[in-house]
């Protein structure tokens, strides 16, 4: 597990290391300067570069942002690069430690130009504006950035691309397209998000020395995290003299109408991920086609839902569910009279946006206390929560975290970044996946595991943030089988027991 910072935690936490553990900026300045450099060097190395072609462009503004720049330029110069510093904006607007570090680069053979030199270099480093940015690029920026991106060379961004808000993603009027970005002690969200991540390019966080010792100092965790291990370290235990019964027994409710597909992929991938038993809920027409696909499933009419919820330790309801009078009595049924842990999808979601009645109901379930895991796509987030899409996307992370407080419940705000959040507490951002993963049925198999997850003992959060992760990993996998373009959401289901199996093929 990874945390993940917006702009004024790593304030905060800077602060805690310089103002209570003592560490001087001008040090992490240094440290972070020598990342970057070590970054440049190892490219440099696979690029077998000749002494020649080493040519850096740093072009730095006047805050901390371009302080890290000019270090970075006077480290290089030291190790046999030509470097040019082009330092855009004021002087007169430094920050005092820029001010230092351009007192110190005046010693060394850095070359300082205050316009765009006609040179082509081999590495471009944007050190111009950094987490700090908070309004629109416009005017001579925007131009310096336009031309930044024009440029040939490899471009590489100190901490964030300069234009990136580091909060959500967004880009502010211009923004720096980089191959790297080099960020120092924690990823920050702008590079995780998108659009943020694709201009931040391949994102390498570099230790500097504002480490968890500064969480005591500034009395705080990050408020997100994000899962890099191997999924099987995250898994509930599985007791080895266990049966059928100890390892989770899932209803799902799911299948009606013209749709049997979505139960036969929520129960494949509910049995991949370890449920002991599963039962299917779904109209008679239906049954033939889920137990042929699926024969390991247990069959129920939907009426019996409530001799199903006594079997049951968990319930999942939603997937080709329909929208009709039958399918909302069931579901409000199930969340009036049981008390089972319960997931939430599709079609459910569909049937409690628009009804005000079981929107409360939902919300009263959540504040008593009972586990609800609800898994909206970005659309369904804005029916929930009476919104727009572009709303939910100027803010993702706000828009599922106050969904999730107004609900009581886990929710998983799913998209090529998915958003796990609940009522308090840290939330997890998910990074693994591929775009293959945009296909009908993906969201059944994601049902499917996480009700799988849930019926083995992990709480409701643990339960969707360890569920979406080992979602993308298969994705992941299945993609590597089958093609982003070829893979289908069955291919999801199928690739759950390699990723299970072992971490080998995360190493590649």
């Amino acid at each position: 597990m990874r945390y993940a910072v917006d702009a004024q935690e790593m304030r905060r936490y800077e602060e805690a290391v310089m103002d209570t553990v003592g560490m001087p900026s001008l040090v992490l300045q240094e440290r972070a300067a020598m990342a970057v450099a070590d970054e440049i060097r190892q490219w440099a190395e696979g690029e077998d570069l000749r002494e020649a072609e080493k040519r850096v462009l740093v072009v730095a503004g006047c805050g901390n942002n371009g302080a890290d720049g000019l270090a970075l330029a006077r480290i290089l110069s030291l190790a046999g690069w030509k470097a040019t510093v082009y330092q855009a904006g004021l002087t007169g607007h430094s920050t005092r430690e820029w001010e230092r570090q351009y007192k110190i680069i005046g010693y060394y053979p850095v070359r300082m130009v205050s316009n765009w030199p006609p040179e082509e270099y081999t590495v471009m480093v944007d050190a111009l504006f950094g987490i700090g940015l908070s309004r629109q690029i416009q005017g001579e920026y925007a131009g310096i950035v336009q031309e930044f991106n024009r440029r040939g060379g490899y471009k590489l961004a100190v901490d964030v691309p300069s234009g990136v808000e580091a909060q959500t993603g967004k880009i502010l009027g211009e923004a720096v397209k980089a191959d790297k970005t080099v960020t120092f002690g924690w990823a920050k969200k702008g590079l995780l998000y998108y659009p943020g991540a694709e201009y931040a390019g391949e994102v390498t966080v570099r230790e500097i020395g504002i480490n968890h010792t500064c969480f005591e100092a500034a009395g705080e965790t990050p408020g997100m995290f994000y899962y890099d291990e191997p999924v099987t370290r995250l898994l509930p235990p599985r007791r080895a003299d266990g049966h059928k019964g100890d390892f989770g027994k899932v209803l799902l409710v799911a299948g009606f109408e013209q749709m049997p597909g979505a139960a036969v992929l929520a129960a494949q991938a509910a049995y991949r991920t370890g449920a002991g038993m599963v039962k299917v809920a779904c109209p008679e027409e239906n049954r033939g086609i889920v137990q042929a696909a699926a024969p390991e499933a247990l069959w129920t009419e939907p009426e019996s839902w409530r001799q199903g919820c006594e079997w049951a330790d968990v319930a999942a309801v939603g997937p080709g569910l329909g929208r009709g009078r039958r399918a909302r009595e069931i579901l409000e049924g199930i969340l009036r009279e049981s008390r089972l842990p319960l997931v939430l999808d599709a079609d459910a979601l569909n049937l409690i946006a628009g009804d005000m009645g079981l929107q409360l109901l939902v919300a009263e379930q959540g504040k008593s206390g009972r586990d609800l895991i609800l898994t909206p796509h970005e659309g369904e987030m804005a029916r929930l929560s009476g919104g727009s899409v572009a709303q939910i996307r100027e803010d993702r992370e706000h828009a599922a975290r106050t969904l999730a407080r107004d609900l009581h419940c886990v929710l998983v705000c799913k998209g090529a970044r998915t958003l796990i959040c609940r009522e308090q507490g840290a939330c997890c951002v998910n990074l693994r996946g591929d775009s293959g993963m945009g296909t009908a049925g993906s969201g059944d198999v994601l049902s499917g595991i996480i009700a799988a997850l849930l019926a083995q003992g992990a709480d409701a959060f643990t339960a969707a943030s360890v569920g979406v992760y080992l979602h993308g990993l298969a994705g992941e996998l299945a993609a590597d089988r089958r093609s982003s373009y070829g893979m289908a959401a069955g291919d999801l289901a199928q690739a759950i027991p390699s990723v299970l199996g072992g971490p080998e093929w995360m190493q590649k």
